[in-house]
């Protein structure tokens, strides 16, 4: 998941589509992106696969804790730290999950958009902000036990970079998520988290 930025330093994957997604229609649409695709580009890293049922732990209520890295690049250890909270379901069967958050102080809100291509027998996880309503590239993986990887093609202030995600599920009530950035594909950044604890849990 990556904080808003200005249309002209992303990446947009078929802005067109955006709308669809938000809307849950057929995920051929963003399963036909990354089609064939096993490995990162540019990289020898091979993109994990999963199963349907994933991300079936994270269908309801949560909360969350952000920490986000305040400057990238620099080694730096200050970190900006802000709440949020979201709401996950499930469609098609398990093949569509998706999740809509709000960050009330930040004044934003998020969506992410995870399909599960049946034939590739991995997922395409989409991110869609309010600030443009614009959909970001994929990152493409899937979880080995508790612990799930994704990989991508993004940019960072104009620059293009490699994203990772990592995924873990502690337990029924508790989830971790992370972001890294990497400029070559073997060096990583973490710069964003995210604790989730279960509503009610």
């Amino acid at each position: 998941m990556h904080a808003p930025r200005s249309p002209s330093r992303r990446r947009v994957l078929r802005q067109a589509c955006a709308g669809a997604a938000a809307l849950g229609l057929s995920p051929l649409a963003f399963a036909a992106a990354g089609a064939g695709a096993k490995t990162l580009p540019e990289t020898d890293i091979a993109l994990p696969t999963g199963d349907v049922r994933d991300f079936d732990f994270f269908v309801g209520h949560w909360t969350f804790r952000n920490r986000r890295l305040k400057q990238r690049w620099v080694g730096s250890d200050d970190w900006d730290e802000f709440p949020a909270s979201l709401r996950c379901e499930s469609r098609m069967g398990g093949v569509v999950n998706l999740d809509e958050g709000a960050f009330p102080t930040k004044g934003w809100q998020g969506m992410t958009v995870r399909v599960f291509n049946l034939a590739e027998k991995r997922w395409y996880l989409y991110w869609i902000n309010s600030s443009t309503g614009q959909l970001f590239p994929p990152v493409a993986g899937g979880f080995d036990g508790d612990r799930g990887v994704f990989y991508g093609d993004d940019s960072d202030e104009g620059r293009p970079v490699k994203v990772r995600f990592l995924w873990t599920r502690i337990d029924a009530d508790h989830a971790r998520w992370e972001q890294a950035f990497s400029r070559d594909g073997k060096a990583w950044e973490t710069n964003w988290t995210m604790e989730h604890t279960r509503v009610g849990g």
